[in-house]
């Protein structure tokens, strides 16, 4: 049984920063490629970055130079550090890893960026 768990969401004021952690089980966590994307509502679920099991990544625009995905394949953990954050990041944000028809996902974990 696959289980991604997010965690480390909160409160935090405009330019602060937050560390997302997303722990994964049931799969061979090395091998696999891993994603951050978010949600607010009324929206359709968006990239943030990605991480390949080389250690490859990417970013969307609006993170680029503010958010560094990681991972720690001992921990079979992927990390998303924010950082400079600011009110428009305030969404759910969801870790996922693919499978052979479509994705895994978290549960998400809540960031509101708000003074």
């Amino acid at each position: 049984q696959v289980q991604l768990v997010e965690s480390g969401g909160g409160l935090v004021q405009p330019g602060g920063s937050l560390r997302l952690s997303c722990a994964a089980s049931g799969i061979i966590f090395s091998i696999y490629n891993m994603g951050w994307y978010r949600q607010t509502p009324g929206k359709q679920r968006e990239l943030v970055a990605t991480i390949t099991s080389g250690g490859m990544t990417n970013y969307a625009d609006s993170v680029k130079g503010r958010f560094t995905i990681s991972r720690d394949n001992a921990k079979n953990t992927v990390y998303l550090q924010m950082n400079s954050l600011k009110p428009e990041d305030t969404a759910i944000y969801y870790c996922n890893a693919p499978k052979a028809r479509g994705y895994y996902w978290g549960q998400g974990t809540q960031v509101t960026v708000s003074s």
